[in-house]
């Protein structure tokens, strides 16, 4: 939308969060509560968009963007007004609309932002207000609207000045504003401090009312879409709303969770039809898992990519690759770099790290590879382990095709066992062994077959 530009406030201290990370970057279901936001004005089509920041969390922020929004500074502590202001220089006579919102309130809909937006554009209010009708304000600006057939919205209430609840459902303020953008700079300056130096962009609406001007309010698709977060609390419990339509929303789209209370799913994960997943399983960052797999139970699986027909049973994965028909586990680690191709099994009590092996290749029981390249239809044996850290340098190990490690083989890197080469149980490998031949011992000899 060319005459639409974006404010995100993102300039808040977040005290109540009690933490040295700015409260906008604390992670919401597997990316920053910041990242919402930007994300959600992309998706209706708001291509411009200025992040309001503090000094303090400004080059965080930045770290975390980049280039892909623009940047004005809060220099002190002056409210949501303020913090509009701050963006003045940037957007003043650049769009016929601006559309602000909160860094801190994730479960804004992209249906209810683009309603809000229509509604906006084609009516032509001097400002639009997204709203929510709640049963428990906690602590939320109240819509004001008068008591005739009309309904008219006549300003918002802060909750500190809101003296007349009564215990029934309320239509409250979500945060999320359109403004027609030339009434909007005019009258900023028109916004007195209340207690405090603060001053609150909240009172636009009575001030727009003042002018004989009409302000609309729009309820949210979902109540909890008002919701923001300022604590801990808080933020779990809006994370426990969104991980529960994250399930629902794969449960609806073919995967099976036999427990769905005790999965966790990251936003950025995507899963294939008829993949299943049991209880205790937690899914993190951008992972992809394909169709007809089974993961779990007690699985944890994050930034990695799973094909189809696979199973990860009770295991962990990080940053790490299997194609399809892979099995893993139970109680294996597959560590940043492992990469299993097509029908490789991997059994109990493993650990891989930058490793691949090759289709086909077994590693049934308890082991470590390290640095390692594992050939095609390679049988390693249980209790083998690469020596792959030499005091200062990782070395890597290459077992070729069809090579077949026995029990207990200690393969100390840099080392290459060539293809249909065997290795004794027990063997210390510390130099090469040649295409099929035999090594054993400690020190491993080549011996004749």
């Amino acid at each position: 939308m060319d005459d639409l530009v974006g404010i995100i406030l993102a300039a808040g201290e977040g005290v109540r969060m009690k933490s040295r990370t700015p409260k906008v970057l604390h992670r919401f279901c597997g990316k920053e509560l910041l990242r919402y936001p930007v994300e959600l004005l992309g998706k209706v089509g708001v291509d411009r968009i200025v992040v309001v920041v503090s000094r303090a969390n400004q080059d965080a922020v930045q770290d975390l963007l980049g280039d892909s929004v623009e940047y004005a500074v809060q220099s002190s502590k002056t409210g949501t007004a303020g913090a509009v202001e701050s963006a003045a220089s940037l957007l003043r006579g650049e769009s016929k609309q601006i559309v602000v919102l909160g860094g801190d309130a994730p479960l804004v809909s992209e249906e209810s932002m683009q309603g809000l937006i229509n509604g906006h554009v084609e009516n032509a209010p001097l400002m639009s207000i997204l709203s929510g009708i709640v049963q428990d304000s906690n602590g939320l600006g109240r819509i004001n609207r008068d008591h005739g057939s009309q309904r008219a919205v006549m300003g918002i209430i802060e909750a500190s000045d809101d003296l007349n609840r009564d215990g029934q459902p309320v239509e409250v303020n979500a945060g999320v504003y359109c403004f027609q953008a030339d009434w909007l700079w005019e009258n900023l300056a028109r916004i007195t401090p209340g207690k405090g130096p603060e001053r609150y962009l909240t009172d636009l609406a009575a001030l727009a009312v003042e002018q004989g001007e009409n302000v609309a309010a729009l309820p949210a698709n979902d109540p909890a879409e008002v919701l923001g977060i300022n604590n801990r609390v808080e933020l779990a419990n809006l994370e426990d709303i969104q991980r529960r339509r994250i399930r629902e929303h794969w449960m609806l789209e073919g995967v099976t969770i036999s427990d769905p209370s005790s999965v966790m799913i990251d936003t950025g994960v995507t899963l294939g039809q008829d993949t299943v997943l049991l209880p205790n399983t937690i899914l993190l960052g951008n992972t992809s898992i394909g169709a007809n797999c089974e993961i779990g139970p007690g699985s944890v699986v994050r930034d990695s990519s799973i094909g189809d027909d696979c199973r990860v049973t009770s295991s962990a994965m990080e940053n790490a690759v299997m194609e399809s028909g892979v099995d893993v586990g139970p109680f294996s680690h597959l560590r940043p770099g492992a990469y299993l191709e097509s029908g490789v099994h991997i059994g109990n009590y493993v650990e891989v790290k930058e490793s691949r092996f090759a289709a086909g290749a077994v590693m049934g029981h308890l082991g470590y590879i390290g640095d390692a390249s594992i050939g095609a239809k390679v049988n390693v044996g249980a209790g083998t382990v690469t020596c792959n850290y030499d005091g200062k340098d990782k070395q890597r190990t290459i077992v070729e095709d069809g090579a077949f490690i026995g029990c207990d083989t200690m393969l100390v890197a840099p080392v290459t066992i060539g293809a249909g080469a065997i290795t004794g149980a027990g063997a210390v490998v510390t130099k090469d062994v040649p295409s099929a031949r035999l090594a054993v011992g400690v020190p491993a000899k080549i011996v004749e077959r």
